[in-house]
């Protein structure tokens, strides 16, 4: 399979306060994926991937990251959503590697508990340069809608591999599948949030006693 990426980064300086902006477009024989993210932003959000469940975990991911996300995808959804899926985590977590860039004075880690109703999913992360998906849930059925919940492990390694994170998701609580699902984007997005902030005290150094991630 042929694939083929475009990217184009801004990142953050802190003397211009320029923000960090990211756009990718991916496109394989399966899939034609585009991403754009501004970890700057205000949480806004545009999502056209052709599987409604995904947009709406999209929309999470922005609105409570405060990220604002244009996702535009055309996939093999004949298939199944499988291949859609996985590649729109596969650019977003590109996007999110560039954006960052040398990830200079960003908090690096992020850590959130977020319920939802009788579910409650932790979420801890460091953008650490080193992939990990250590993933903790337990979701009772095979089906939100239409969305098979298999998808969402595949989602989040396809994120973590390009973003270059350590991913640490635990279900503490829940019963109900689309809470379980929904509460873990949103304990993601404020980790995400946490960790890709500005430390004033380290702007312009990059967090790690190595001096480099």
């Amino acid at each position: 399979m042929q694939t083929t990426n475009r990217q184009v980064n801004s990142n953050y300086d802190n003397s211009t306060k320029t923000s960090r902006i990211a756009t990718v477009h991916r496109t394989t024989g399966e899939t034609d994926v585009q991403v754009t993210i501004n970890l700057d932003g205000r949480g806004t959000c545009t999502a056209a991937t052709g599987i409604p469940f995904l947009d709406h975990m999209l929309h999470q991911i922005a609105s409570h990251g405060l990220i604002d996300i244009d996702v535009q995808a055309k996939g093999d959804w004949e298939i199944d959503d499988h291949h859609t899926n996985e590649d729109v985590g596969i650019t977003l977590g590109q996007a999110f590697n560039q954006a960052l860039g040398d990830r200079k004075g960003i908090v690096r880690f992020g850590n959130f508990r977020a319920p939802l109703d009788e579910a409650l999913v932790e979420v801890t992360l460091d953008f650490s340069g080193r992939p990990h998906l250590s993933y903790g849930l337990q979701i009772p059925t095979q089906r939100v809608g239409t969305y098979d919940t298999q998808l969402v492990r595949e989602f989040f390694v396809a994120i973590v591999n390009h973003s270059q994170m350590t991913l640490h998701i635990r279900q503490l609580d829940g019963i109900n599948s689309h809470h379980i699902i929904e509460a873990t984007f949103k304990a993601f997005a404020r980790a995400t949030q946490m960790a890709v902030e500005i430390d004033p005290r380290r702007a312009g150094v990059i967090p790690s006693s190595k001096g480099v991630l």
